[in-house]
């Protein structure tokens, strides 16, 4: 069993050099963080399954090419496959995507995934539902970047890899998306 200790870099030249398990650690690694990005996109756990595999069977198809380099870290590259994917099913079914979170109260707590623990209250629900749909009525690019930063905690350099933009760019689509929630919970005069 490989440890944590062991480089995303290095895991790489491993499978690269036929070590299954690296792969297999790499998986482990960032399952978790890809798969939520997915489900956060697309509002769908067998779609978001689907494309989730479909995104580690591309990886593994990259790597064996030789189509990744070290330009950058290996999750960012991971989540850009995986973003693409996204991008081309939306474009094949013509469907938009819709944003589900869990609950929370904060704007960006709930793009987190919170703990199931049975003391969560209605109002924590309700807010949930609130921002939820607050986050869905941003265009698509600030909401993209929102959770990407907020979510998978990822820079604006690495958003602006992904997302195939500037860093320039990423800040604004951020700037605005934040103030575009300021505006609707003003309008809407919602109350947290």
């Amino acid at each position: 069993m490989l440890t944590q200790s062991v480089s995303d870099h290095q895991l790489v030249a491993m499978y690269r050099n036929g070590n299954q398990s690296a792969f297999a650690e790499l998986l482990t690694r960032h399952k978790d963080r890809v798969y939520t990005a997915i489900f956060l996109l697309v509002k769908d756990e067998i779609l978001a399954e689907d494309l989730f595999q479909d995104t580690f069977i591309k990886v593994i198809e990259n790597l064996r090419q030789g189509k990744y380099s070290e330009k950058g870290r290996f999750l960012p590259w991971v989540l850009r496959i995986a973003h693409n994917l996204c991008i081309d099913y939306f474009r094949r079914t013509s469907r938009m995507p819709k944003i589900v979170t869990r609950d929370g109260v904060d704007i960006f707590s709930i793009l987190q995934f919170a703990d199931d623990r049975a003391d969560k209250t209605m109002s924590h629900h309700e807010t949930s539902i609130v921002m939820r749909d607050l986050i869905a009525q941003l265009p698509e690019e600030q909401r993209e970047v929102l959770i990407l930063r907020h979510y998978a905690d990822l820079s604006f350099k690495e958003i602006a890899t992904i997302t195939d933009v500037s860093i320039n760019t990423a800040l604004g689509r951020m700037r605005y998306a934040l103030l575009n929630m300021r505006k609707m919970i003003a309008e809407q005069q919602i109350i947290f």
